[in-house]
This record gives C-alpha cells, sequence and structure tokens, in this order.
C-alpha cells in the first residue's frame, strides 16, 4: 500500500500533539482540572473535555459527516484517559486505508489546530497553578507516528 504523504504528515502532526498534551499533563498538581485562573475561564477539564470533543468530531470529519458533542467534563483522570482515547481513535483511522471524508488540510486546521492551542493553554495554567511544564527542545523529541497513548518517550533535552 502506498502511503499519502500528506496523511502520514497529519499522523505525525497528532502523534506531536499527544507528546506534548501528555507532558502538560503528567504530573499536574492535585485538584489542577478544577483549577480556575479567573471568573469566566475555562478550567483544564473544560479544556481538556473540548480537546477530547475536537478529536471526536475529526473522527467524524475523517468519515465524511459532521458531528458535534459538547460534552460536560468527567472527572480528571477518566477525562484524561478519554482524551487520549478519542486520540487514538482518530489516529487508527488515518493509519488504516479508509477513504477520508475530510481532506487533511481540514482536518488539520480545524480540530488539530485548536488542540494544539488548547495544549498551550493546559501548560500555561500549569505554570499559573504553581507546578510548571519545563521547557524542552521539541525537534530532538522521540515522536512517531502511531505513538499517540500516555506512554510516550522521556524527554532528551529539557530546560527551566
Amino acid at each position: 500500500m502506498k502511503i499519502d504523504p500528506s496523511r502520514a504528515l497529519l499522523r505525525h502532526t497528532v502523534a506531536t500533539l499527544a507528546y506534548r498534551a501528555e507532558k502538560a499533563l503528567r504530573g499536574a498538581p492535585a485538584r489542577f482540572g478544577d483549577f480556575v485562573v479567573a471568573p469566566g475561564t475555562r478550567t483544564p477539564a473544560q479544556i481538556l473535555a473540548h480537546m477530547g470533543d475536537l478529536f471526536d468530531g475529526a473522527l467524524w470529519m475523517a468519515k465524511g459527516k459532521q458531528v458535534w458533542r459538547d460534552s460536560p467534563p468527567l472527572e480528571w483522570d477518566a477525562e484524561v484517559k478519554r482524551f487520549f482515547s478519542t486520540v487514538e481513535a482518530f489516529d487508527a483511522h488515518l493509519e488504516s486505508s479508509a477513504v477520508l471524508g475530510a481532506t487533511v488540510e481540514r482536518l488539520f486546521q480545524g480540530p488539530i489546530a485548536d488542540s494544539l492551542t488548547h495544549t498551550g493553554q493546559l501548560s500555561m495554567l500549569r505554570r499559573l497553578a504553581g507546578k510548571p511544564v519545563k521547557g524542552e527542545s521539541y525537534a530532538k523529541a522521540d515522536i512517531a507516528a502511531g505513538v499517540i497513548g500516555r506512554a510516550q518517550a522521556a524527554p532528551r533535552v529539557e530546560f527551566d
């Protein structure tokens, strides 16, 4: 089977997002999911629930349908698990030989780019919550398509 280069890049992008999201979530302080930075802002749990909805919606887009669910956040550990499950399901569809019902560009510019933004928000909220995520030279990180769960490679070059 010939691998579509744009689909391969999209899978690597999803793996990059999973790596960065896992880093933002790993070692989060107790009650981080409920952290409120200011009235009217989303909590980390609400952001993560939205990210899970984005990947659930991305899977529907990839299957050629427009389906959106606005899920209320679960308990923090369950929400983290749900997020990675939705990423895994989306990546499995990308890995399959199924025809995509949306272009790679649309999948990237919508749910994936949005999730990258929200991953940055989670990292910023970690700093505001008093438990910052260490910086890293992400260009040197071990990131590979298909490695999209909680079990990510250890950082190679971190800095404070």
